[in-house]
């Protein structure tokens, strides 16, 4: 059985904004500690400790993560893909009238839906449950949403751009090529230019988009030093790494890596 979510605990003590991040998947988070802010142009949702946020993949935000006040930003976040939605829109078929997520919405303190949205999770990091019983415990908790009135959208066809960056995301650190790729979608490499130039996309652009955020994920998930992570998400120079990471977020990755010294943090703006 295919995965069907991935679970990731974020971790930080340091405010920072993340520029134009596009949400690739549908996301169900909780709030452990800290706030979050999604900003676009004409919207802004805020959340807090003890609150549920969730975003409908495809969407665009500037996302604050702040610590405060109690020192340290921690979310859970459920990435639920596309074939976990479609699975649910087939088994709960009831729920079609129902007007899909498009774009943020907030869900506060909920006992019930905590419990269910902690056994999702640790379905998925424990490796001692099945996979059957995850994606059992994960349509028990979009079920648990349906009847508080929000759904995702159902999944349509993956563009091409998506199916690039979904196929270098298993393994960013590759060298991958036009002539790689397209072997791997049984199409020539000139077919594959021709898709994506039709969606203003090429091969290094998938590339790039799926190397920083994935550099992004591991800075906020894990404490890996800021050169580990540079070479995982497939930069062999570390200057250059820095240079676009910041060009693309508005700031430097050691800015999540503070000294264990610092005083009061600063949030990184994105001008």
């Amino acid at each position: 059985m295919m995965t069907q979510a991935f679970a990731h605990i974020l971790s930080t003590s340091v405010a920072h904004r993340v520029r134009t991040s596009v949400v690739r998947d549908d996301m169900l988070g909780y709030i452990v500690s800290g706030s979050k802010r999604l900003l676009r142009p004409g919207e802004s949702e805020e959340y807090q400790t003890g609150e549920f946020f969730l975003i409908a993949r495809g969407t665009q935000w500037d996302m604050v993560n702040d610590s405060a006040p109690q020192g340290q930003y921690v979310a859970h976040v459920l990435l639920l893909t596309p074939a976990l939605i479609e699975l649910f829109h087939e088994r709960f078929a009831q729920f079609a009238s129902l007007l899909p997520l498009a774009a943020c919405a907030k869900i506060g303190q909920d006992k019930t839906l905590h419990t269910a949205y902690a056994r999702a999770f640790a379905s998925l990091t424990d490796t001692q449950v099945s996979s059957a019983l995850s994606q059992h415990r994960l349509l028990e908790l979009l079920l648990m949403l349906a009847e508080r009135g929000l759904v995702f959208s159902r999944a349509s066809e993956l563009s091409w751009a998506d199916r690039v960056r979904r196929m270098v995301a298993q393994r960013p650190h590759d060298a991958w090529t036009v002539n790689q790729l397209a072997t791997s979608f049984n199409l020539s490499a000139s077919t594959l230019r021709r898709r994506l130039d039709s969606e203003g996309s090429t091969v290094s652009d998938c590339v790039r988009e799926v190397r920083l955020e994935t550099a992004l994920l591991l800075l906020q998930s894990t404490m890996l030093p800021v050169s580990d992570i540079a070479y995982r998400s497939g930069y062999a120079s570390h200057s250059r790494f820095s240079a676009a990471f910041r060009e693309r977020f508005g700031f430097t990755p050691s800015h999540l890596r503070p000294p264990m010294n610092s005083g009061a943090q600063h949030l990184a703006q994105s001008g």
